[in-house]
């Protein structure tokens, strides 16, 4: 399951990290920083989500 999980992080904190990035351009944060911080909440928020997923899947 953990390799699943793997497979399934990259295509999800992707997925999460661009839903975030959008959403913070979208608030007018449109700076370096906000950004990154946006990107890398979603990476963090990615590793439980596809773990989830490789559950259910599994």
């Amino acid at each position: 399951m953990f390799r699943l999980a793997l497979l399934l992080f990259v295509v999800i904190g992707a997925s999460v990290a661009g839903i975030l990035i959008v959403a913070a351009l979208v608030a007018g944060l449109d700076t370096k920083t906000p950004i990154m911080i946006a990107a890398a909440i979603g990476f963090v928020a990615a590793v439980p989500i596809s773990y989830v997923v490789a559950g259910k899947l599994s």
